[in-house]
């Protein structure tokens, strides 16, 4: 294949991922949008469900990235069985886990929303909204196994589709909820978080309908019909070889985020809302870097599965080239409409010049997340997911926590020293991420 060719297969896979992640970040923006019409405290309650929220599904999100990683390898080397194999055990193992995540969150609630830095204002209602969200759990699980799996194969319109129609419905319970409209009752943050909810029915329905389609590389005839799979221990241990590090991974990550929102959430009610709203745009400039990474795991994971080292490194640079013209688009709209998307959100002048001085830092961070983002997809693809650990600790959960602490806590900087901070762990994956990647020995792992 050449490197025409490559890049159109690139183009793609990626475009899909990229415009599902994008759509994704794009309704969670609006959704906080329309929860802004209550007040800077309802904004922050639901920010303040985030990390939590993130910490439980931390397990599903390493197990997906085993599962397109094992289910690409599978496809290089044309092992059909095998890769529906992946997605069966994960699919089992997902259920009982999910049982298990839910049952603590809900018990757990109002000690995690207290250390997650919830005061008189935000309390009650971030209490609420996270035990909905965490209810639900299991149709947000069962549908991002099934896209893992989907995704590895390199089908990632399921994905996108099944996401996309998940926003929508959320937007548009929204509406109906939140205040009240067409005859629904009026039911604030707890409407949000049934919306939330309702969406995440949907497109668990849609990726499980996916599996019936006679084109898809992973489908329902290998679960339950006529060619049926069995879970395997091999598969089991291969899912936890890998998920397990990312896990210990997303778990750190998530140490370094919780402590940026908790050192955040200590400034004030308004200081949280425009931090978590700043959180919101950098998501949706994430949503690009997510979709190149989920197309750069789907492209060299094949790549390497049928033993082509050189196209992989060759996927991953292309990925990279892609990801680096969004980014400097972003940044450019970030640069200049910063006030404008504030706007969107708050009335009150003083957040909104918050606002300003975080659109500068996302600005500039946007550069290097997209980099970095890509760099680690290639790598988590080829199996060399404790680099990828080691890098997170050392930015995330070390550097981050040190950088905001110091100038938040100590020299009193306030949004300025949270945002600095978020920075320093942006630039250090970069640099870590980055080396790695141009050292090339990652192609010569086994998975």
């Amino acid at each position: 294949m050449n490197h025409s060719e490559m890049v159109k297969k690139a183009v793609r896979i990626a475009w899909p991922a990229v415009l599902e992640s994008f759509f994704v970040s794009l309704a969670g923006m609006i959704d906080t949008m329309m929860v802004s019409t209550m007040g800077s405290y309802a904004v922050a309650a639901v920010g303040l469900t985030t990390q939590p929220k993130f910490i439980g599904l931390a397990v599903f999100f390493a197990m997906n990235v085993a599962v397109s990683a094992i289910v690409a390898r599978r496809k290089g080397e044309e092992r059909q069985e095998g890769a529906n194999e992946a997605l069966l055990t994960a699919l089992l193992l997902a259920l009982v886990l999910c049982f298990v995540v839910t049952v603590l969150s809900l018990l757990a609630a109002e000690p995690l929303m207290r250390l997650a830095g919830s005061n008189a204002d935000t309390h009650t209602a971030a209490v609420e909204y996270f035990r909905i969200i965490m209810g639900g759990t299991i149709f947000t699980v069962i549908s991002l196994v099934i896209n893992a799996a989907q995704r590895g194969s390199g089908n990632t319109r399921v994905a996108m589709y099944t996401n996309v129609t998940s926003s929508v419905v959320n937007v548009c319970f929204n509406y109906l909820l939140i205040g009240g409209k067409l005859g629904f009752p009026a039911l604030g943050v707890r409407g949000a978080a049934i919306a939330t909810v309702l969406g995440t029915v949907v497109a668990m329905c849609m990726s499980i309908a996916s599996l019936f389609r006679r084109t898809s590389y992973v489908r329902m005839e290998f679960l339950f019909g006529p060619r049926r799979v069995h879970p395997t221990r091999q598969v089991f241990s291969r899912i936890m070889q890998i998920g397990s590090t990312l896990l210990v991974e997303n778990v750190a990550m998530r140490v370094g985020f919780v402590a940026t929102a908790v050192l955040a959430a200590r400034l004030g009610t308004d200081e949280f809302a425009a931090h978590n709203v700043g959180m919101n745009i950098l998501g949706l400039a994430f949503s690009f870097a997510d979709g190149m990474q989920v197309a750069a795991v789907a492209l060299t994971g094949e790549a390497l599965g049928a033993g082509r080292k050189d196209q992989a490194k060759g996927y991953g640079s292309i990925c990279q080239r892609i990801g680096f013209v969004i980014s400097v688009l972003l940044s450019v709209a970030l640069l200049l409409g910063g006030r404008a998307f504030y706007g969107l959100y708050f009335s009150e002048p003083h957040i909104i010049e918050m606002g300003v001085l975080i659109s500068r830092f996302t600005t500039v961070i946007v550069l290097l997340q997209i980099s970095q983002v890509i760099s680690s997809g290639c790598l988590r693809a080829a199996g060399d997911v404790r680099y990828a650990l080691f890098a997170s600790l050392i930015s995330v959960t070390i550097i981050r926590t040190l950088v905001t602490w110091l100038l938040v806590s100590v020299l009193h900087m306030g949004l300025a020293g949270v945002w600095i901070g978020v920075l320093s762990d942006q630039a250090s994956r970069f640099v870590l991420m980055g080396l790695r990647f141009r050292q090339g020995k990652w192609v010569d792992l086994r998975l």
